[in-house]
C-alpha cells in the first residue's frame, strides 16, 4: 500500500544499544540492568526532566527513544504540539504490574505503593512523553503479540488523512524484567523515505 506519507527518522533502541536512522550513537555494557543502562543515558545526555527517575521502565524506554528521536527530527513548537502518538507491545504494564503485585501480596507487610500503581497502566507512557514535549495531539495504545506494523500504519494513516495529526509518533516500546525493545519512528507527508507497512517492518527486522 503507498501512504503518500514518509519516514522523518527513526530510533532503535536494544541490546544495551541506542541507533537512530540504523546508525549507532550509544553502545553500553552488555551487563547492565536496564535501569542501569537507561540512568547512565539519561545522565550522559543531561536531559532535563527529574521526574524521569520516579517512572516505571516502560516510561523510561519510551522516554528515552522519544527524545532522541525528537532531537534528531528538530521539529517546531507548534508541530509537536498537535502530534498523533500510536504506541503498541505485548507486554503492556506487566512488568510494573509484578513489582505492584509485589506490594500486596503479603497481608502481614501490606504497603501497596501509589507511585508503583499508577504506572500500571501500558498508555501512561504516551502521557509521559506528552508532557514533556507538550503534545496535545490523539493518541492510542494497542497490545498485540508481536509488531504489527499493519495496525500501525492503518491508524497512522487516518489520523493524517482526516486531518487530525500532521505528524504521527508511532512505535513498539516493550519491557518484560530486563529484556527490552524500543522502535519509534517519526510519520508525515514531508520526508524522503517512503511510509509503507512493508518498509517499516524491514527497517524493524534489520536495525
Amino acid at each position: 500500500m503507498k501512504t503518500n506519507l514518509n519516514i522523518i527518522t527513526f530510533c532503535r533502541i536494544k541490546n544495551h544499544s541506542i541507533s537512530i536512522n540504523g546508525k549507532e550513537v550509544i553502545q553500553k555494557d552488555s551487563q547492565l540492568t536496564f535501569s542501569e543502562f537507561a540512568k547512565l543515558v539519561y545522565k550522559e545526555k543531561a536531559f532535563a526532566y527529574p521526574k524521569f527517575f520516579k517512572m516505571d521502565n516502560l516510561s523510561k524506554l519510551g522516554f528515552l527513544a522519544s527524545e532522541f528521536l525528537f532531537e534528531k527530527a528538530d521539529l517546531d513548537a507548534h508541530i509537536k504540539e498537535n502530534i498523533g502518538i500510536v504506541l503498541s507491545n505485548k507486554s503492556a504494564s506487566l512488568d510494573t504490574d509484578r513489582k505492584y503485585q509485589e506490594t500486596i501480596n503479603d497481608k502481614a507487610n501490606y504497603f501497596p505503593s501509589p507511585a508503583v500503581f499508577v504506572y500500571t497502566l501500558a498508555n501512561i507512557m504516551i502521557g509521559e512523553i506528552s508532557i514533556k514535549h507538550q503534545i496535545k495531539g490523539e493518541n492510542a495504545f494497542f497490545v498485540s503479540d508481536k509488531f504489527n506494523e499493519l495496525l500501525l500504519e492503518q491508524y497512522t494513516v487516518s489520523l493524517i488523512q482526516n486531518k487530525k495529526s500532521s505528524h504521527v509518533l508511532c512505535g513498539w516500546i516493550d519491557v518484560d524484567k530486563d529484556k527490552y525493545d524500543a522502535f519509534m519512528y517519526l510519520v508525515a507527508k514531508e520526508g524522503t523515505q517512503n511510509y509503507s507497512k512493508e518498509i517499516i517492518k524491514n527497517i524493524y527486522t534489520t536495525n
